[in-house]
C-alpha cells in the first residue's frame, strides 16, 4: 500500500487515515483495492472501500473476502 500512496513504508501506520493522514483519494484507494484483489485472489466489492480507512480495516475487509 504504501508504494500505491508514493510513501516509505514506515510513514503509513495501522491506525493512519488513508485519506486524512496520506492523501489516498478514491482513484488511489481503487489502485489499493485492485492491488490487493490481484495480490490476495480475492474479490472486493467497491462499497467496501468506504470501510477502507487505515491498514487495521484494509486487513480486516481483506480477511473477510478470503473467508467467503
Amino acid at each position: 500500500m504504501a508504494e500505491h500512496l508514493e510513501l516509505a513504508p514506515d510513514e503509513l501506520t495501522d491506525t493512519s487515515l488513508l485519506l486524512e493522514d496520506h492523501g489516498a483519494d478514491s482513484l488511489s484507494r481503487i489502485d489499493i483495492l485492485a492491488a490487493l484483489e490481484k495480490e490476495f485472489r480475492v474479490t472486493i466489492d467497491q462499497s467496501e472501500l468506504e470501510r477502507m480507512v487505515n491498514i487495521e480495516s484494509v486487513y480486516a475487509v481483506v480477511t473477510e473476502a478470503a473467508a467467503r
